[in-house]
């Protein structure tokens, strides 16, 4: 009998002390436990972080010197003898790797029973390990009190030979440490509402206990870093394949579950999978090897040459998505939760503000950040800002107005008219509508700024991932605010969470404007409606070809309108440009993540 926990925490970015004295909390809640575990299990960089960037130097230690402070930790808290699994950033041989130690601390025989160090280094998408730790070069399993167990980390359980090998050298209990950000918010068709990314962890790590008859821990790191939220979601599936216990989303957690290690045999032989490999591999291997050395065929002729070309792309059909045809769909109440805990986290935790402001402009995105913002932070806590110019429409004051007084939030009116007036009265050549338009964006963040100094508050942006895509804000206004909780939805997707929370129809239903010119729309402005344009602008950022998504039933200027107004505006999603001079230019050599 093995009874293990997982302590799912949140760690402060690259505070390691303040990290380490968090997990002697769980030590010292253990110390009169009268079932304490014999394995406490941490996630992959628990103690500082996982998106540090080049601050891994500066947080790096030595698999000794964590030992030691776990060690110090434990004895000081009087919590019992058991072994521990934590991820860290190792500096081992002058060289640095994403890696996890085993230990045991206190009884007879304490100390290190294992390091690992992590083989795949993801290297795509927001990840970039590669440039800053080296890979590992094994995988090997190892013995402890209560039995013989493997640890990996992340990415190697992508990667189905590794828990293999693990599993052929004897693990019975396979540990998966890892930091894992959350994505996907379609619906589930279990209807569970779990980012789609944790699901399909879940279902790979049932797959790998389920093929070798071994039991597999799933520690996940939990919080927000710079925006991307680590679910949690830990769990724990038994030899079968079954889920045994699963931890909180979004939340810290200690999943504890005891799992019987004499389950093992029994699933071994009505299911003999591992020994079947066992049999086979040495012949699997010798052909492996074999194609390996081969330079031509028998006859000494040289091997037909590859294919130049890349194969077509396949047209983004909805039937490739299974059952869902909308690639657009979301889950709302999963989506809710997300970015509530996501204020929460941002707004509270990391930035230790407990007050925000919000530009209430009457409009649908700006409704839907303070409905947000009021239940993550409280209603008392937000302030609206109405910033009306003398030529805004009457109903955006009053739909403004629906919104605070439904919330119960706080509630001023600054009327920039007379601002915005003088200025224009200064200048040389008088404004014309896309000026005056960029001059009411810049004061109403002018105000928005200053109320927030004067509030000690946390401004919150309000633009949709459509419009950032489009470019349609002002560069340096609308996108200032340091915290935006809708910036990765698309306008429908928006549109979908504001039904959800009950902002009122009027406001949902009604065409979305920028309001600085009568009758004007967004979607005149952009010439194609939001739905069109969002479902285009999904299969672009997906790497489809213009004629590919024309197939889907758009027309080739419709495609062509989308595909212009994106690869114009990078600029806008970008800092300025810096003349680069020396190898420690900001952003380039000098990396450091927003939040560290």
């Amino acid at each position: 009998m093995l009874r293990l926990a997982i302590a799912q925490l949140k760690p402060s970015k690259g505070a390691y002390r303040h990290n380490l004295a968090r997990l002697g909390e769980v030590f010292v809640s253990l110390a009169g436990d009268p079932e304490p575990p014999d394995l406490l299990i941490l996630p992959e960089t628990a103690l500082t972080g996982y998106f540090v960037e080049g601050a891994v130097g500066e947080l790096a230690l030595s698999a000794d010197a964590l030992y030691a402070d776990l060690a110090a930790l434990h004895a000081e808290s009087g919590a019992p003898p058991l072994d521990i699994v934590v991820g860290f950033f190792e500096l081992w041989r002058t060289r640095l790797h994403n890696s996890a130690l085993v230990a045991t601390l206190g009884g007879a025989d304490p100390g290190i029973r294992h390091v690992h160090r992590k083989v795949f280094l993801p290297t795509y998408g927001v990840f970039d390990e590669e440039r800053f730790v080296e890979p590992g070069r094994s995988v090997r399993a190892f013995d402890t009190c209560w039995g013989r167990a493997a640890v990996i980390v992340c990415e190697d359980a992508w990667h189905s030979l590794v828990p293999t090998i693990a599993a052929l050298d004897g693990a019975q209990v396979l540990i998966v440490v890892s930091a894992s950000p959350a994505r996907g918010l379609a619906p589930d068709a279990g209807g569970e509402e779990r980012p789609g990314s944790l699901l399909r962890w879940e279902r790979t790590i049932q797959a790998i206990a389920g093929e070798h008859g071994i039991y597999v821990a799933l520690a996940q790191l939990v919080g927000f870093e710079g925006g991307k939220a680590f679910p949690g979601g830990s769990l724990v599936v038994g030899p079968r394949g079954d889920v045994l216990a699963r931890a909180r989303v979004f939340e810290e957690d200690l999943l504890r579950v005891t799992v019987e290690l004499d389950e093992i045999p029994r699933v071994r032989a009505e299911m003999p999978l591992l020994s079947d490999l066992e049999i086979r591999l040495p012949h699997l291997l010798d052909e492996l090897a074999g194609k390996s050395r081969e330079t031509g065929s028998s006859d000494g002729a040289a091997p037909p040459a590859l294919p130049s070309s890349r194969p077509a792309v396949l047209a983004p059909q909805p039937s490739r998505l299974g059952a869902r045809s909308d690639p657009l769909a979301i889950d709302p109440e999963l989506t809710r939760k997300w970015l509530v805990e996501f204020l929460r986290d941002e707004v509270i935790r990391r930035r230790r503000f407990t007050r925000v402001v919000v530009g209430l402009s009457g409009g649908l995105d700006s409704a839907v950040v303070a409905y947000l913002a009021a239940e993550a932070i409280g209603p008392e806590q937000v302030t609206a800002l109405r910033m009306p110019y003398r030529l805004s429409s009457p109903h955006s004051l009053e739909h403004a107005r629906l919104v605070s007084a439904a919330l119960g939030i706080l509630e001023e009116t600054v009327d920039i008219s007379a601002a915005v007036d003088g200025l224009a009265a200064q200048l040389a050549e008088p404004p014309d509508a896309a000026r005056l338009g960029n001059i009411c964006a810049r004061l109403r963040m002018t105000t928005l700024f200053d109320r927030s100094a004067a509030l000690g508050a946390l401004p919150l942006g309000t633009g949709n991932k459509t419009e950032r895509l489009f470019g349609y804000f002002t560069w340096h206004a609308d996108d200032t605010p340091p915290v935006n909780p809708i910036g990765d939805l698309f306008k429908t997707q928006v549109t979908a969470l504001a039904r959800h929370l009950g902002v009122p129809e009027v406001i949902v239903a009604k065409p979305p404007t920028a309001d600085l010119i009568e009758g004007q729309t967004d979607e005149s402005d952009f010439g194609i409606s939001y739905a069109k344009a969002d479902a285009i602008l999904h299969w672009l950022l997906n790497g489809y070809p213009a004629d590919r998504i024309a197939a889907l039933g758009f027309s080739a200027e419709e495609v062509e309108r989308v595909r212009h107004r994106l690869d114009s505006t990078h600029w806008k999603r970008k800092l300025p440009t810096v003349a680069m001079v020396s190898q420690t230019a900001i952003g380039e050599y000098y990396l450091r993540p927003v939040d560290y």
